[in-house]
């Protein structure tokens, strides 16, 4: 049995880590949940039991870290960066959720199911990759494996939910205004757009209005053109993979739905092999499951959509072909939970990997 903290633990992907440890059967002894002092005196609930916060200062990581063997951090980079070599420090092993350590040479960025081989007992802090990232390696992972994929192009659907629970706030009442002006002026729908615009509140956590909308901004634009968040996916993707040559391009955009990114994901392998091989591949692959069935009567077996693999622990693949504009090319709609598999399940299943290898 471990004790464990949480540190973020009343954030969106904090609540769900607890929920992910809790659903898992995870062999926790106690939890040690960690928060800045605007949460200090809130309760959090593992297992029907009620803890306090603890707030996150030096002091109290110093005072329970010899109870703590274990820790999942989400509570942003500046944060990560200041304390998670104050946990390491104790020797206790740091599962962090932000982009601070990720392309760190030696720190191992992980996603279990692809290389869990570089987990090990002397690197106390781990990175867990971006959201986009993992549910896009877990499906190409097995296929690169066997044919070596040269190139890839991804485009991403990302939920709000990505950027907090305020952004899901945000979504929710801009499209109760939204609906409010469509019942007060029903006529303008098919005159203009009118109804559909917004005044947009300040301060807001997107740029630009999110109900009935898509904003292709994910983070803030480097100097080439493309967002932080694109280049997290070419990076991570490299990293993982162990494949620094790969060629990556990426556009990221946010859509108005709450909770599961989505991708549509074009790769060209070195190596030719059918359609029948890759989804051979893909039905074999862990934590996958293949939804592609797009002449069957029953919708839902087509293709995965955000609404059906909310809340899901897997990655879903379907509409997989071949790309016709390219030989030894093949094209995929990935869809995952952002929260789960894109934070949460994905940091608990490094603890679970870890324990697997004796590492803890």
């Amino acid at each position: 049995m471990y004790n464990i903290a949480v540190v973020g633990a009343t954030g969106a992907v904090g609540q769900e880590m607890l929920h992910m440890l809790e659903a898992r059967n995870f062999p926790v002894k106690e939890i040690y949940p960690f928060a800045s002092s605007r949460s200090k005196g809130k309760k959090v609930f593992f297992k029907n039991k009620e803890y306090e916060v603890i707030e996150l200062t030096k002091e109290n990581v110093k005072k329970y870290s010899k109870e703590i063997q274990l820790a999942l951090f989400s509570a942003g980079a500046s944060v990560s960066k200041e304390f998670a070599p104050i946990f390491a420090e104790e020797g206790i092993f740091v599962v962090d959720n932000s982009s601070c350590w990720r392309m760190e040479p030696n720190i191992p960025l992980v996603v279990p199911e692809v290389n869990p081989h570089t987990l090990s007992k002397d690197k106390k802090i781990i990175a867990n990759p971006n959201c986009s990232t993992i549910q896009m390696v877990v499906v190409l992972a097995p296929i690169h494996k066997v044919a070596k994929i040269k190139r890839i192009i991804v485009s991403t659907y990302q939920s709000v939910s990505g950027a907090g629970g305020k952004a899901m706030i945000e979504l929710f009442e801009e499209t109760q205004k939204v609906i409010e002006n469509l019942k007060r002026q029903p006529s303008l729908i098919t005159k203009d757009n009118t109804p559909f615009l917004i005044e947009k509140q300040q301060p807001s956590v997107f740029p630009k209005q999110i109900a009935f909308n898509l904003i292709p901004q994910i983070d803030i634009f480097l100097q080439n053109l493309y967002t932080k968040e694109e280049m997290k996916m070419v990076n991570e993707t490299r990293k993982i993979l162990e494949s620094p040559d790969i060629k990556i391009s990426a556009q990221c955009v946010r859509v108005p739905v709450f909770r599961a990114h989505s991708e549509s994901v074009w790769i060209e392998t070195e190596k030719k092999i059918s359609l029948r091989e890759v989804k051979d591949i893909l039905y074999s692959a862990k934590n996958v499951k293949v939804v592609d069935d797009p002449f069957n009567p029953d919708v839902s077996l087509r293709y995965p959509t955000p609404v059906e693999c909310a809340q899901h622990q897997i990655t879903y693949v379907g509409r997989i072909r071949e790309d016709l504009s390219c030989e030894n090319g093949f094209v995929f709609w990935i869809v995952s939970d952002n929260l789960l598999k894109g934070a949460a399940l994905n940091a608990v299943e490094i603890l679970e990997e870890m324990i697997n290898r004796n590492i803890v």
